[in-house]
């Protein structure tokens, strides 16, 4: 068992009264030993309670041992805490998914890390904020993104990644890519791509669109770079411009980025691992005028101590404002970081009427009152997908 410091329970009525309660948050604090049994146990242990002339408590497994008690085989008090005890199950099975050449059965992921398939299933998605399979999905992908742009063939890209065949790999390639491999190594060769520029209240917008709907909302300082950037992006790609049935949709847009309340009734082709997916589908949940921090959508998607994995994907949203990843600030209130630059962020937010802090207020300074330096305990940082 971790040692752990913790003044709520550093008294033996309180040690004792959270025995009788089973508290949960004693676990970890301090361990009881019974003198009639010799055995030693956890606060929360399931077995019957002592008298209380019978116990002694200790701090650690090892004085209660050195005492001349045995551990418990019920409590298994010696034993890290449960929820570290699932914190490493879960990194163990994220490691497997990873070194796997194809993606292991959720059996055997279970077994191989010491946990039943239901409850992995369970704790898995807790702290991961995906299931184990699109987890092993989202992994696959990104190998093939990754051998794609090392320049490796198609079918080795596609082997390599972990898929037994092509056919298995094509039948959902769409959901990242959004186009075959073939294409995706050719640069988009084959696929049509309107896109219109406009000036709008923030300056310069390029609007992109595929069949599917809007791919990309880009600002810029001209159209000229808002263009080149598109088509390097996508250099084999038919890039249509000035196609008068796709004003429209740039005019919807550009009235959205001045009159922010109003809806945006647009289809959009979003391309995104499955964590990104799912913190993007959070930020489209922001009402306009609502902010909210990066820890609060980690928590929003499952996946509460992710917060630094949600600032990356919010840095990797490519449809400014249809995602509106301008409505996620700092703990502090300050802005944080934008794909688009803080002023077009801060413009954005007033618009909304939101008002964030600046980064000089006195209020997110370190060590100004209410917003103390803290020193949290370090947990181990789960992979993103």
């Amino acid at each position: 068992m971790r040692k752990r410091t913790d003044t709520a329970f550093s008294a033996d009525a309180d040690r004792w009264n959270a025995v009788l309660r089973r508290d949960r948050r004693a676990d970890g604090s301090f361990l009881y030993a019974v003198r009639t049994t010799g055995i030693y146990c956890r606060p929360t242990c399931a077995s019957r309670r002592p008298h209380r002339e019978n116990v002694v408590f200790f701090t650690s497994a090892g004085d209660a041992e050195g005492a001349g008690f045995r551990s418990c085989k019920r409590c298994t008090p010696n034993d890290p805490p449960a929820p570290h005890r699932h914190e490493q199950a879960i990194l163990r099975a994220c490691a497997l998914i990873n070194e796997a050449e194809e993606p292991p059965a959720l059996k055997a992921l279970a077994a191989a890390v010491g946990i039943g398939p239901f409850r992995l299933h369970r704790l898995f998605t807790a702290f991961v904020g995906v299931t184990p399979k699109q987890y092993a999905a989202a992994r696959r992908r990104r190998r093939l993104q990754d051998a794609l742009d090392r320049g490796a063939s198609v079918t080795q890209a596609i082997y390599d990644a972990g898929f037994g065949s092509s056919s298995r790999f094509y039948a959902g390639a769409g959901t990242t890519l959004g186009m075959t491999p073939s294409e995706y190594k050719q640069g988009a060769a084959g696929h049509r791509i309107r896109i219109a520029t406009a000036q709008s209240v923030l300056g310069w917008v390029l609007v992109a669109a595929t069949e599917k709907g809007i791919r990309a909302i880009d600002f810029g300082d001209g159209p000229q770079a808002l263009t080149a950037r598109l088509r390097a992006r996508f250099p084999q790609a038919e890039v249509l411009e000035d196609d008068p049935a796709f004003a429209t949709w740039v005019a919807q847009i550009t009235a959205f980025i001045e009159t922010p309340r109003r809806d945006l009734a647009l289809p959009l082709d979003v391309q995104g691992t499955a964590f990104q997916q799912r913190v993007w589908k959070a930020l489209q949940q922001i009402p306009p005028g609502s902010t909210a921090s990066y820890a609060e959508v980690a928590r929003r998607i499952g996946r509460p101590t992710a917060a630094r994995a949600v600032a990356g994907a919010c840095a990797s949203n490519v449809l400014a404002v249809a995602i509106p990843c301008h409505r996620v600030l700092r703990a502090d209130r300050v802005l944080g970081g934008y794909r688009w630059g803080a002023d077009r962020k801060r413009a954005l937010l007033e618009r909304e009427g939101v008002v964030p802090e600046r980064s000089d207020h006195p209020r997110s300074s370190a060590g100004s009152i209410g917003h103390r330096r803290r020193h949290p305990r370090v947990r181990p940082r789960l992979p993103s997908p």
